[in-house]
């Protein structure tokens, strides 16, 4: 599909969520091979132990591997495609009077979706250097320290932009808290949680103690102010969303928890198996079973919530199937990754580390259906959406509207 080279003025940052979601997805296929290929002595997959997998494993494991790394593959390439169209983009929208107006409305805590994404492509950088170059994973502990400097960069850049903005609307008022009736304010949040999340995975895999404890303050850090900052966002969406209703169409933002708990989970685990894996630290089964249990069961909560407000807007014939168009559509891909990660750790991490169900039993292989299917429906989504708000045929059309500043 070709992009648009000319957006006519109608670029907005919140189209860096495509390339977030194409990531998300590369992560999405890495589950089948975190959880379901062996690779004894090693945290995660790579290369070599994927090779043994394959020249040992069964017919159906090849197949997995096979389908995996394909996802993997093909995800991280639109990844890519999409970050390098959304940094030119961004780059000529900021010369325009429209991103200086665009810093002085509510709206200005969007510019976090550059960041989210720029820590979405380090991650996808590991993973598909972990999955598809030979011996890289013998040079982790050279590798960490650098992932651990690009984490640091993107952190520095997330807090400038939500310095500006906490600076400004507390500093000199303003803030339309009539117009904040949405959960689109957690965008920065989440960006803070997938920094904080790239720092523990240093911290959680190497055993250089100088490294561990680098990688660990920063994903201390990150996830801390993520939590705070939530907190604050969540209160201030509701209260808005209670007095004048829910903008029917920034009504996807209900479903960013289901991300951001995702992720501060996973984040939470690694820090813990950083102390555990260098300084004597524990980590029992039970612990991460809770974990992710309590995580999986907010995420339901909210997906109920949201789908009943969507429901109530009609938001899915509107912006989905329908003729109306928003880039804040793209927040609806990111749950349904979460949602199938979260039930990887739930089924892998938390019951099967407890002894409750045996790997690859058939409870075990049937427990991760539902996870395929919701996995499918999402892919179907995002190139939905793809179709629908980067055609370039599409976005040359006048009607195009352009999306609202929440």
């Amino acid at each position: 599909m070709a992009y648009p080279v000319n957006m006519q003025g109608r670029y907005n940052p919140l189209y860096y969520l495509s390339a977030v979601g194409a990531g998300g997805l590369a992560v999405s296929f890495f589950m089948y091979l975190m959880w379901l290929t062996p690779h004894d002595g090693a945290p995660i997959p790579s290369f070599s132990s994927l090779t043994a997998a394959w020249q040992s494993g069964s017919i159906y494991q090849q197949a997995l591997i096979a389908v995996s790394v394909t996802g993997i593959a093909a995800f991280v390439a639109l990844h890519v495609r999409l970050m390098m169209w959304n940094l030119r983009h961004a780059a000529a929208w900021r010369k325009t009077p429209a991103y200086a107006a665009f810093r002085k409305t509510n709206a200005e805590t969007q510019l976090l979706a550059e960041p989210l994404a720029l820590a979405m492509a380090v991650n996808a950088g590991f993973i598909a250097g972990a999955v598809f170059v030979p011996g890289l994973w013998d040079l982790r502990e050279y590798l960490f320290p650098v992932a651990i400097l690009a984490f640091g960069a993107v952190g520095v850049r997330a807090l400038q932009l939500l310095l500006a903005f906490f600076g400004r609307v507390l500093g000199d008022g303003g803030f339309n808290c009539a117009k904040n009736n949405s959960l689109g304010q957690m965008l920065a949040v989440f960006a803070l949680a997938m920094i904080g999340v790239g720092f523990t995975a240093a911290a959680a895999m190497s055993h250089v103690p100088a490294t561990v404890i680098a990688g660990y303050l920063g994903g201390a850090f990150f996830l801390t102010s993520s939590v705070v900052l939530g907190l604050i966002m969540l209160v201030l969406g509701f209260r808005a969303m209670m007095e004048h209703g829910a903008a029917a169409e920034t009504t996807p933002t209900l479903w960013i928890l289901i991300p951001l708990l995702t992720v501060i989970g996973i984040g939470v685990h690694r820090l813990k198996m950083a102390l555990a894996h260098n300084f004597g630290g524990t980590v029992h089964a039970t612990e991460v079973f809770a974990l992710f249990v309590i995580i999986v069961a907010i995420q339901l909560l909210f997906a109920l919530l949201g789908w009943a407000v969507m429901r109530r807007v009609r938001y899915f014939e509107r912006w989905v199937s329908g003729p109306e168009r928003s880039t804040g559509a793209y927040a609806l891909v990111c749950p349904g990754v979460a949602l199938t990660v979260s039930g990887f750790f739930l089924i892998n991490a938390g019951i099967v580390k407890l002894g409750a169900l045996d790997l690859y039993s058939p409870t075990h292989l049937a427990l991760h259906v539902p996870l395929v299917v919701l996995q499918a429906a999402t892919i179907w989504l995002f190139f939905k959406l793809n179709r629908k708000l980067l055609a370039n045929d599409i976005v040359a059309s006048p009607e195009v509207p352009v999306a609202r500043a929440a």
